[in-house]
């Protein structure tokens, strides 16, 4: 009996996906929810299981082929299992024999725990992953883990007579390019800066972090200080958390702050959800999560759906200043960047100081110069004069 592998649904905005990569060749056995097939989105990608237990019957659409959401992938063939091969009278003596093979088989077979991103490529590349460096403390091995292992071992074996190479833009990729462009065609992006003396921060972080990390096992980190400024920030200029629908000005109620995060198919917004609930421990732990599944390629339509302002941390990679884009439908959102000592003027003495520039863009359509000024600057004296956050206040 055959049936139809399908495309699933993958959310209410997403109408076609591209097929990746075949896990399964056709003739190879599988059990049921075994992975068979790795599709790519606009914004995640997702691997489609089996229904049922069975074989692959034939490949309907082949690596790199678009395919609409409810199409056809494959032809399955329904299998109850394979039929065991009849049984020989064993010895006593025998039985401990095959026992103790079929373990030491079973030991050297063991994968080492891995994403299915860090798989994927590992299979493509013949690496194995007992080979590979995790870079975790629970030993997993993710996507930028094998991709540094085979950087390494590529070093010696660049081919220099290439001089170009035509690599297909990915889904995600294409959408990124589209939606930064229209957000520049249609909305009327500004920039404003400020700087932010950090040392008060970076005093609590000094003195409580190893109490924080006691308790919460994550370590206090600049992001959750940030979100926390950010949310109190909007709550005082709800335009900034607004959008624009047609002629109309939706103002939000809720605070859902969108967290971009750098992964090697491009830049991804998880999305860290009803923001102003969370307490530190909470926000730098989901965090924490969502940017290993964003790197790992694990994150759900849900991680990414929705999202009222944006933070972008380009400090992380050493920016000075930027002026970041908005996330459209959003109207604005924050751009971090690394923290340098400076001379600055502190009641008419000039000291050293901890600084970091940020950067607010954001749609003048709605926004106002004295709206994101003020927001910019609010935020600015949170972060300056932190108590209001920690006592919540």
């Amino acid at each position: 009996m055959s049936t139809e592998l399908i495309v699933p649904t993958l959310g209410e905005s997403i109408t076609e996906a591209t097929v990746s990569k075949w896990l399964k060749n056709i003739g190879d056995n599988f059990e049921a929810d075994e992975p068979l097939v790795e599709i790519e989105t606009d914004k995640i990608t997702v691997e489609v299981p089996a229904p049922h237990a069975g074989s692959l019957k034939e490949i309907k659409a082949s690596e790199g082929t678009d395919v609409e959401i409810g199409g056809i992938l494959g032809i399955l063939d329904e299998s109850k299992g394979k039929i065991p091969s009849p049984k020989k009278t064993e010895t006593k003596e025998e039985k401990i024999k095959e026992e103790v093979k079929a373990v030491k088989v079973e030991t050297k077979s063991l994968p080492a725990k891995s994403s299915p991103s860090a798989r994927k490529i590992a299979e493509e590349n013949n690496i194995k992953l007992e080979d590979v460096i995790s870079s975790r403390s629970d030993g997993r091995i993710n996507k930028e883990d094998v991709v540094s292992h085979l950087s390494s071992s590529n070093k010696t074996n660049t081919n220099k007579g290439e001089k170009e190479e035509v690599v297909k833009m990915s889904k995600i990729r294409q959408t990124i390019s589209k939606r930064l462009k229209e957000a520049q065609n249609t909305a009327a992006i500004l920039t404003t800066f400020n700087e932010i003396d950090m040392s008060k921060v970076m005093e609590i972080r000094k003195s409580k972090n190893q109490e924080f990390q006691s308790r919460y096992e994550v370590k206090l980190g600049f992001m959750s200080f940030f979100v926390k400024a950010v949310v109190k920030s909007l709550q005082v200029y709800p335009a900034v958390n607004a959008e624009i629908k047609d002629e109309n000005i939706i103002y939000k109620n809720h605070f859902d702050i969108g967290i971009a995060v750098g992964t090697e198919k491009g830049l991804v917004v998880p999305i860290l959800k009803d923001a102003d609930q969370l307490s530190f421990g909470e926000i730098e732990t989901k965090i924490i999560d969502l940017s290993t599944k964003a790197k790992d390629g694990t994150l759900t339509m849900d991680d990414l759906t929705g999202g009222t302002f944006t933070i972008s941390n380009g400090g992380v990679y050493g920016s000075m200043l930027s002026t970041p884009i908005i996330n459209r439908p959003q109207s604005g959102i924050l751009g971090m960047h690394n923290i340098q000592k400076r001379a600055v003027v502190v009641n008419d003495e000039i000291v050293i100081r901890p600084m970091m520039y940020v950067a607010l863009s954001y749609d003048h359509r709605i926004i106002d110069g004295k709206e994101s000024v003020g927001f910019l600057v609010k935020v600015k004296e949170l972060l300056e004069d932190p108590s209001e956050l920690v006592l919540g206040i």
